[in-house]
Parts: structure tokens; sequence; C-alpha cells
């Protein structure tokens, strides 16, 4: 059959559309294709994880008195380091003026180094003063008509420990012994110290008690008082009518000590609540202990003498990572590699084996620059942290187009 030149011109352009056709739907194909291949994520990089070493380290011996019971703490650490004895609630004597001094300081507040109001003693200060002269208890002279500052009141108290003065304290800050009792008491659970009660302000009484580990918790908060912490660490002081009062804290200046309160009664026993300092591998230490129940205040100041010794010597700074310490390895599909390590060396100032927490935060990476930080390690001890940042070393890149087109996702 012949064609024309009509049906011959009509045959080409079907066949030429049909080419275009098809070229175009190859055209859109891989269009289509590339724009996919180009705008998929990108496999998820491969991370291997090192094993998070555990940092462990031996307890240290710690020479114990060897009577009564014992605690002791670090300040700016919770709860105790460690105790020896019985921990149950018991008499605490005169140590029951450090809070007689902390009840007051709460209502009636001294900075560092402020003198505060005057008190105006009276024939009632008289009075009180005969009555702890016939209980035996120690006492500070008192004159009807002289005047004291309220530091200097806190001096009478807390260096030769006079009974009389702590009841006057009392008194003039709360209107009534009653009165103060109730407030002390109030303090002490605002203060969540479960195993402390006072009935007196001075501690002559045996119903005024405490635990080792509240009377730890009591010195942390007493020397975080300005004016207590400045008097605990007097030696001795003059004060108007009353003359030199000397600390009653023989062991002051040794073994660290830097102050705190004594105590003496039948049924306590010789007891002490003391603070000591220490410069360790080039960091401050302030421990807070109290020990009670000694026969005699020298077999006391013995005893924790040694025993603050030892405490101390408990101390020992513990490498935590090294610059450069490898964490994990990541890897691509595309052949780039990278490790994250610590950006720094890091270590801790560590009593006996107390446990130490290693938090490692390290997310997964898709693309990264060599030496950014891309994670965290943080280590924890006593109360105590810190962190190291992790950043990689070498470089997570873009596989480029190339790779992209001819890996589909």
């Amino acid at each position: 059959m012949t064609l024309n030149r009509r049906q011959i011109y009509r045959r080409r352009r079907i066949v030429v559309f049909s080419v275009a056709g098809v070229a175009l739907i190859a055209v859109l194909s891989m269009l289509f294709y590339g724009v996919n291949a180009l705008a998929a994520p990108l496999p998820a990089t491969s991370i291997a994880r090192g094993e998070v070493p555990v940092l462990t380290q031996a307890a240290a011996p710690v020479e114990w008195p060897g009577f009564g019971r014992t605690a002791v703490g670090q300040l700016g650490s919770p709860g105790l380091l460690a105790s020896e004895g019985e921990q149950s609630s018991g008499p605490i004597a005169s140590i029951t003026k450090v809070i007689t001094s902390l009840v007051v300081l709460d209502e009636h507040p001294l900075g560092a180094g402020e003198a505060g109001p005057e008190i105006d003693y009276t024939e009632a200060d008289v009075d009180i003063y005969w009555e702890t002269i016939a209980e035996n208890g120690s006492s500070a002279p008192v004159v009807a008509g002289m005047s004291l500052s309220q530091r200097e009141t806190l001096i009478a108290l807390l260096l030769p420990s006079a009974n009389n003065y702590a009841e006057s304290l009392a008194v003039w800050a709360f209107g009534s012994m009653d009165a103060y009792l109730e407030a002390a008491n109030a303090w002490i659970a605002e203060h969540g110290l479960a195993d402390t009660h006072v009935v007196d302000a001075s501690g002559l009484s045996a119903g005024s008690v405490s635990s080792p580990a509240n009377l730890v918790e009591i010195g942390k908060l007493a020397i975080a008082q300005p004016a207590i912490a400045e008097i605990i660490a007097m030696k001795s002081a003059e004060l108007p009518t009353i003359g030199t009062v000397t600390n009653t804290n023989k062991l002051l200046g040794k073994h660290g000590v830097t102050g705190m309160k004594t105590g003496t009664t039948d049924e306590a026993g010789a007891c002490l609540l003391y603070t000591a300092d220490a410069v360790i591998d080039g960091q401050s230490v302030t421990l807070v202990g109290a020990t009670l129940g000694a026969d005699t205040h020298s077999e006391l100041n013995d005893a924790v003498g040694t025993l603050l010794d030892s405490v101390f010597a408990g101390f020992h700074t513990v490498p935590l990572t090294t610059a450069g310490q490898q964490w994990a390895g990541y890897s691509t599909e595309w052949g780039d590699a990278a490790s994250a390590e610590s950006a720094a060396s890091a270590s801790l100032l560590v009593w006996s084996d107390t446990p130490i927490e290693t938090s490692l935060e390290l997310p997964d990476v898709a693309l990264v620059d060599d030496g950014a930080e891309i994670g965290s390690v943080t280590f924890t001890a006593g109360g105590q942290s810190t962190s190291v940042p992790i950043t990689a070393n070498g470089a997570l890149g873009d596989p480029g187009v190339w790779w992209k087109l001819g890996n589909p996702r």
C-alpha cells in the first residue's frame, strides 16, 4: 500500500512525538530520582561506644576514739563521711548553746563584725546567775545595770560557756524562756533535725538532746553564720564588767581545729562539736564533727585530734579523665570516621572510698566538624561534681552529590 505525503508526515510526527515522550519520561524519571536521592536523609552514622570505666578506690583507715559516739562530715557534702558508736539521740550538754545562738541569730541577725543592739541586764539576770551557781553550772558574772552588746553576750555564752548568759540572751530575744523554747523547737523542726529537741538554753538539762549526725548538720549551719564563725575562732576576749573570758575549746589551733563548742554533764560526758580545716592537694577541706561521751576532756581532745588527722589523711585526688580519652568512635557509609574524646583532663578530691558516678551525654550525630563539641561527661562524688566537654577528633562530612546519586535510599 502506497502512502501519500500526508500519511507519511503524520506517521513521522507520531514517531517523533513518541520518541520525545519517551525521552521526556526518562528525563522526568531521572530528575525525580535525582531530587529524591539528593533530598533523602543520610544513612545513620554508626557509633561504637566504649565501656564507661568504673572509678573505685580503697577505703581509708580511720582512727576512731573507741568510746562514746562520733560522726564526721565535710562542709559542702551532704550527710556524713563516717560515724562510729551509738548514733541515736542523747544529751548534748553545752553544745546546746550553739542551737541557742543560731535560734537567736535567726530572730536578731548579726553580720560579720557587727556588735548588734545593746542588752541591758537587770536584777532578773542576777537571779538567773545565782540560780546557775546553785545548779553548779558554768557561769560568768553579771551586775544589774550593766550593758553588753548582742555580740558580747554571744561571746559570754560561747567562749566560757556561761549558762546564765545563754538563758538571759534567750529571754531577751523572745521575751520568756517558754517563748524561746517554742521558737527553738520550731527552728529545729524547720531544719529537719528530727533527733534534736531542747528543753533549756544552756544544755544543763539531760532533756536537751541530739544525735551525732544532727550535730554535724548544726555545726554546718553554725559556721555559715558569720557572727558564730568569728567568735568560735577566738581563744579569748575582753568583755565589759565580766573581764577576760577564755575559750573552753583547748583543741583550737591544733590538728586544724578552727572552733565550735565543748560540753560536760554527768549524763552526756565530755563532749565536743568541732570544725577543722586543711589544704589538701591545693584544695581547702573543712570537716565538721561531733564526739560525745568521753570520761575527761583530756581524753576527748587526744582522741579527736587523732581522729581528725586520720580523716584528713583519707582524702586523695582521683584522676577522672585525660585529654584525648576516647569514649566512642563514629563511622559513615561513605568512609568518614571520627572519635569522641575528652577535651581536657579532670580530677576530684575524694574522701576514702566515696563512690564516683560517671554520667556520659553523647548523642547520635550525622555531620560534624573536626574539634566540634558533641557531648559531655560528668563525674560526681560526695556532693561535688565536674564536667568535661567531649569533642570530635576527625570530621564527618557530607558525602557529596555523586555518592548520594549512586547510593539511593
